[in-house]
């Protein structure tokens, strides 16, 4: 079996299509996508009717319940332009995400098990953020017997197997390569190119192997979209891969 992961679109329509171009050629027998799909200052309409085309299993990130739920004082500015860009049906669609979902001995998670705003494998301290230990990865896998765990939020490419075999993908994003966040802790999350970022997994004889991929696109028309929708930090970080 070979999957294609996806994460952490934030409605960068462009980067998506370079991504599925990409994929194509590649033997993929399904995709799974890991939410976060449409915030941020770019095409998020358009974004989510071309998702709801595809009918791939989603789950909603933290952005989703935030864009459904929170009132719009307590927005971030993401969040308040993809809310003020959805129409009723894709509000709608939204709403019908699970939180997570189990496909035979694969999981698909926005963060980890038990939280949507929790890295997996990275930990966020007052140092800022850092690859995640062993054992801190165990403790948020948690006694899932699932033997591959997918997950994204951070946006960080990153694969770790624990010691029971189990494999945790997180395949990066698709649409936003940097981004700064002040919660729990402030912190710098920075891919350092550009690229879209996707992965591949597959179950082989011997269990679950993967592969992270990135894929160029337009992505200086990316980051002109955000300048003219007010966001100068997303055009650099589109741009750059750093913020």
């Amino acid at each position: 079996m070979r999957i294609a992961v996806v994460s952490d679109i934030h409605g960068n329509l462009a980067a998506l299509e370079a991504v599925l171009a990409d994929l194509g050629g590649r033997g993929v027998e399904q995709v799974l996508d890991l939410g976060d799909l449409l915030s941020g200052p770019l095409r998020p309409g358009e974004t989510c009717d071309r998702l709801i085309a595809l009918g791939w299993p989603t789950i909603a990130g933290n952005h989703e319940r935030q864009v459904l739920y929170d009132p719009p004082e307590r927005m971030g500015e993401s969040d308040r332009y993809a809310a003020a860009n959805l129409r009723p049906d894709q509000r709608q669609w939204l709403q019908s995400l699970p939180p997570s979902l189990r496909l035979g001995e694969v999981l698909m998670v926005h963060g980890t098990p038990a939280s949507d705003l929790e890295p997996l494998l990275e930990t966020i301290d007052v140092g800022g953020i850092r690859a995640a230990t062993a054992q801190e990865i165990g403790a948020r896998a948690g006694a899932s017997d699932a033997r591959l765990i997918l997950c994204g939020h951070t946006h960080t490419p990153r694969i770790a197997r624990l010691a029971d075999g189990r494999l945790i993908v997180n395949p990066g994003s698709v649409g936003l390569q940097a981004y700064a966040s002040e919660r729990p802790h402030p912190h710098k999350v920075e891919n350092a190119s550009p690229h879209a970022r996707y992965a591949i997994v597959e179950r082989g004889a011997d269990g679950w192997d993967a592969q992270l991929l990135q894929v160029e696109y337009d992505w200086n028309a990316a980051a002109a979209l955000a300048e003219r929708n007010g966001r100068p930090d997303w055009a650099k970080a589109l741009a750059t891969g750093r913020m």
